[in-house]
């Protein structure tokens, strides 16, 4: 009973959430190609034998794999050249496609496309998954509200950053780091990732708005699903009161804005991180890779469950966390193909680049060298994921038990 309630519990939210992700994202890819007349052999859900086939009426062979993390869209002649081919290879294919098939064929290939259309298949992919985030958050705000506590002082413990800064209690943050403060938990978002970095405080101490100036320092938080982090901390602490606790309502219009503020703020957030972590002002402890992401959705429909009352609750309770997740991770995803690294979609992107400046695409020599880089990037970085995700579950002291 206890593994089935694993799978329940992790398996499956983390394969339902990347699911929608991912075919989200090809779906993007997809769709973009079919707008502009791109041939097109196969879209897959998932990796490995398919479970499920059929073809459609324009020919593509639409499938679903049995291993349900991933997805791809396969333009026709992606089987005989490289995504990106240079010169030589695309008078080769040309001359191949005019002798099987006709001139007139020839303009249904991607590699045959427009250099803009190109560039508008291979940008629909993350842009979808930015438009999917920005309607789940939307839906979310529409139909939710946004839960919001006020950014109030109720203790500052003695020689933190806070006490330094001048903080007292009573005080209400109004403004921090140049941005409007609505809730302590965006309060506590901001201060996060400035360990180390000076912030300006706007606050409001009895009716007069006072500034201050305090630095965060790196401490350890333990979030609310019992994870522990080293993150920056001021030292002051809040306690919720009764009548704290509001609902903004939105409307159609101020659920969208809403949701594309949601969108930015995660992607400020990821380039910020990613900006210090360069620097050497963060530590690379937040990155996480599959197994960080199955803990993640584990976690969160394990303490959805415990917070159900009964089983309706519990249906609606575990929908809203999906979505949730769905909404940020596809973030990250559209992040993470936007980044100028070969065999990524920004990569792609990066050689077009090079196209529309230089009027020919770039040495077929240059790109495999790019491909093999950018591979060793993607899987290097997958590699110290997975590694911060085993010490975070502690695998390696499990395994040291054993034999200790």
């Amino acid at each position: 009973m206890g593994l089935l309630q694993n799978i329940l519990m992790y398996i499956v939210p983390f394969l339902l959430v990347l699911g929608i992700v991912v075919t989200v994202h090809e779906l993007g890819h997809f769709l973009a190609a079919k707008s502009v007349g791109t041939k097109i052999d196969q879209f897959s859900i998932g990796f490995g034998k398919a479970i499920a086939r059929w073809t459609d009426k324009s020919g593509v062979e639409w499938r679903v794999g049995w291993l349900p993390v991933g997805g791809f869209v396969r333009f026709a002649g992606d089987e005989n050249a490289a995504s990106v081919p240079d010169q030589n290879d695309l008078q080769a294919m040309r001359r191949d496609l005019v002798a099987r098939e006709g001139e007139a064929e020839v303009g249904r290939y991607f590699h045959f496309k427009p250099l803009w259309q190109r560039a508008f298949i291979t940008a629909a992919g993350p842009v979808s998954n930015f438009i999917l985030a920005i309607v789940v958050f939307a839906v979310l705000l529409f139909t939710l509200g946004e839960p919001l506590s006020p950014a109030r002082v109720d203790s500052v413990k003695a020689g933190s950053p806070a006490e330094q800064g001048g903080f007292r209690p009573g005080d209400v943050v109004v403004r921090a780091d140049g941005r409007k403060i609505d809730s302590f938990s965006t309060l506590q978002s901001i201060v996060f990732l400035k360990s180390g970095t000076p912030i300006q405080f706007l606050v409001n101490r009895g009716g007069s708005e006072v500034a201050l100036t305090a630095t965060p320092q790196r401490g350890e938080i333990v979030d609310r699903l019992g994870h522990k982090q080293h993150l920056g901390i001021l030292g002051i602490g809040y306690q919720q009161r009764p009548g704290d606790l509001t609902i903004k309502r939105y409307g159609p219009l101020e659920a969208v804005a809403g949701g594309v503020e949601r969108t930015f703020d995660v992607v400020r957030t990821t380039v910020q991180y990613l900006g210090r972590l360069v620097v050497g002002r963060e530590t690379a402890e937040q990155l996480s890779g599959p197994l960080g992401m199955a803990q993640l959705s584990g976690d969160i429909a394990k303490q959805t469950a415990a917070a159900s009352s009964d089983g309706r609750s519990l249906a609606i309770n575990w929908v809203i966390t999906l979505f949730e997740l769905v909404a940020n991770i596809s973030v990250g995803i559209g992040f993470l193909n936007l980044l100028p690294v070969p065999v990524l979609d920004g990569g792609h992107l990066l050689f077009y680049a090079y196209e529309a400046v230089a009027r020919r695409p770039l040495a077929a020599k240059v790109q495999a060298a790019g491909y093999r880089v950018g591979l060793a990037l993607v899987l290097g970085l997958m590699l110290f994921a997975t590694w911060n995700d085993l010490q975070r579950l502690r695998v390696f002291n499990f395994f040291g038990g054993l034999f200790s």
